[in-house]
Order: C-alpha cells, then sequence, then structure tokens
C-alpha cells in the first residue's frame, strides 16, 4: 500500500514547518490562495490549534484551527490581528491533507484534536467555513450549516459562491 507509514503522525506544528504548510496549501488549494503571512499569524495566536501530519519524509496534512467568536467567518487570506476576547467556538480554519495519506481516517484524527482544543479552552462548538467542493465531507463529519445574515454571506463569498458557516457541538 503507498505510503501506509505507521509513522505519520499528527504533532504540533512548529515554526519551522510553515515553509512545508505554505508549500502544501498552495498545491493542494490553488483555487483559495492565502499569504504566507496568514499561516504565521494563526500559528503565532493559536500554537494550541495547530498541527501537522508529518514523517521523516516530511509534512503531509496540517490543521490550523483557533477560538473565535460568532457566525461571521473570517474572510479569505485576511490577518487576524488577534483573537475574540470572548470566543465561543473553536475555529477550524484550514484542514488539508496530501492525496498520499488520503483515506486513511487521518481528517478524522485532525477534527479529534480540534475538539480537544476546544475543550481545553471550554468551548463548545467546532465551527468552519466550507468551500463548495468540501461542503459535503465535512456534512459527513457532522456539521451542519447555520442561518447567517446577508453581510455573513458577502464574507463567506470570498471563499467562493457555495461556502457556507458550519457548526456541530464539540
Amino acid at each position: 500500500m503507498i505510503n501506509s507509514h505507521a509513522d505519520t503522525i499528527w504533532r504540533s506544528m512548529r515554526p519551522d514547518d510553515l515553509a512545508a504548510t505554505i508549500m502544501l496549501a498552495a498545491r493542494i488549494h490553488p483555487d483559495y490562495p492565502e499569504d504566507d503571512a496568514i499561516f504565521g499569524e494563526r500559528l503565532a495566536l493559536a500554537p494550541e490549534g495547530c498541527f501537522v501530519l508529518a514523517n521523516a519524509s516530511g509534512v503531509h496534512g496540517y490543521l490550523i484551527s483557533h477560538p473565535w467568536a460568532g457566525k461571521l467567518s473570517p474572510r479569505l487570506n485576511c490577518l487576524l490581528g488577534s483573537l475574540p476576547a470572548h470566543p465561543e467556538s473553536w475555529y477550524l480554519h484550514d484542514l488539508a491533507l496530501d492525496e498520499t495519506v488520503r483515506g486513511q481516517g487521518r481528517a478524522k484524527d485532525a477534527i479529534v484534536l480540534a475538539e480537544h482544543a476546544a475543550r481545553a479552552a471550554n468551548l463548545p462548538i467546532l465551527s468552519l467555513t466550507a468551500t463548495g467542493p468540501a461542503r459535503a465531507f465535512w456534512l459527513r463529519q457532522g456539521f451542519t450549516p447555520e442561518d447567517i445574515s446577508d453581510a455573513e454571506k458577502a464574507v463567506l463569498a470570498s471563499y467562493d459562491p457555495e461556502a457556507s458557516f458550519l457548526s456541530r457541538p464539540v
């Protein structure tokens, strides 16, 4: 079996993982580009929510997540500046897996990491912005669409016309 690496594990992201994470993001999400600074800022603001799927040959996936407030997701390619003073949910900013490690339950493992981070922060909800192509995956993971305002829909449109804000209890 290709890439059945027993030594491929989710671990905390480190600053020296950023270059590989950014390259993976550019390859996996070419339609959703983000500046390098976005990745560095998220890691600096919420290291407890940033992970890489890695082994001796490199980074094969990543999860970037952080505390968040409200149903208005951050715009695509937007620096946060700071995290909300009173967060309401744990926001999954991005989860990406190289095609060589898909279909092995690695995404579900990453969601469990986000759940642990949410519990540690006493946040009862996971939330995310699902792009059109990824929406079906997130719905299968138990996430459901939130009712949102027209202003919130405008922010979602920065991702794509079919993007939706989803959440689920931790």
